[in-house]
């Protein structure tokens, strides 16, 4: 079957749901409301256990309900991340046109199979993905805190996989997930960007699917700068435009990279024993400094635990952001797009990549 044929009308609907997993608890949540939901259940459902040197070892805690226990399988990943653990799940549901992506931390909705059905009946043959519509439970009695609003952003993330269906053949034909992408970040942009390359195009469908904030540390916003490395290879990708294409928020690199030269050449003017312009530079990182954790304070419930350690991170986000900033662009540097490392050679415009077969793809 080609790239633009429809399935049959008997198998059209039919979709096996995959869901990477590192063993979380709130993975038995997923697949609670997955079997509760009403409408017709997938055809499959594959559990990616990722869990470093776990498969095999020690069984995936997973309680898997009786509904779901006839159709669920649990596959080993590789532990490579989500980008690589999606690829082996979804190819692991041979012959199912349709795969839908769920985290092991969402709770689809009560009508959730229904909806599903009518996205996945709605959309043309040229709809290569049908995204849902993601809601993030905030609190009511006060303003959430930094860590609440960034998740709250998933709910505007154009392509996010927390939930999204995706065509067998518009998978096939760019090669899935490109595994460079080793944690949950971007590699949901770059997937949707290379199939729409591909001449598809992705629908909005209105299935609901809500997406808890998770327990997270107070050094949560440090970690995240990681994603400024991923940043780095998309723009090698996809070229400085996807950003526009993908809808996705710039941040603050810049006057994280401003900041941090002001912090450095405090310390180097002072090195150099020239108290002035050490002076204007350390007035500088304050400045920026205060005015990141301002902007991130004033939005919150504002408690001391909040406000401290927005105060210490507001700090140390900077130079983590260059850091990580830096550090792609080292490690991307000779990145190439994944149709030419896996061909070898650029594709001529319009003219598509052959599907994987069963033997390319691992099986």
């Amino acid at each position: 079957m080609t790239a633009r044929e429809r399935p049959d009308a008997a198998t059209e609907g039919t979709y096996a749901v995959v869901i990477p997993t590192l063993g979380r608890p709130s993975l038995n949540a997923t697949l609670r409301a997955l079997a509760a939901a009403t409408g017709p259940k997938p055809e499959c459902v594959i559990l990616v256990d990722d869990r470093p040197h776990a498969h095999g070892a020690t069984p995936l805690p997973a309680d898997v309900p009786a509904a779901l226990r006839p159709v669920t399988s649990v596959v080993p990943g590789r532990a490579r991340g989500p980008a690589a653990a999606r690829n082996t799940g979804w190819r692991a549901a041979l012959g199912v046109p349709w795969i839908v992506f769920l985290d092991d931390d969402v709770v689809p909705g009560p009508t959730w199979c229904d909806d599903l059905a009518l996205d996945l009946a709605a959309a043309t043959p040229a709809n290569g993905a049908v995204t849902a519509r993601i809601d993030v439970p905030l609190p009511a009695d006060r303003r959430p805190t930094d860590w609440e609003r960034n998740t709250a952003g998933l709910a505007t993330a154009r392509w996010i996989t927390a939930d999204m269906a995706y065509r067998r053949t518009a998978l096939e034909a760019v090669r899935g997930f490109d595994e460079r992408f080793r944690r949950a970040f971007r590699e949901d942009a770059d997937l949707a960007l290379r199939v729409l390359a591909e001449g598809w195009t992705v629908a909005r469908g209105a299935r609901r699917t809500a997406h808890p904030v998770r327990p997270a540390g107070r050094w949560i916003s440090v970690r995240l700068q990681r994603g400024n490395a991923d940043d780095v290879l998309m723009t090698r990708l996809h070229g400085p435009g996807w950003w526009a294409r993908a809808a996705a928020p710039r941040g603050r690199l810049p006057r994280h990279l401003a900041v941090t030269g002001a912090a450095v050449g405090a310390l180097a003017c002072a090195a150099l024993r020239r108290p002035a312009l050490a002076t204007v530079c350390a007035a500088g990182w304050l400045a920026g400094t205060a005015e990141f954790a301002l902007a991130r304070i004033l939005p919150g419930p504002r408690h001391r635990d909040e406000v401290v350690a927005m105060a210490v991170t507001s700090a140390l986000i900077p130079p983590a952001a260059t850091w990580h900033w830096l550090r792609g662009q080292l490690a991307h540097r000779r990145a190439e797009p994944l149709d030419r490392r896996t061909a070898g050679a650029p594709r001529p415009p319009g003219v598509p990549l052959r599907p994987l077969t069963e033997e390319r793809a691992g099986r």
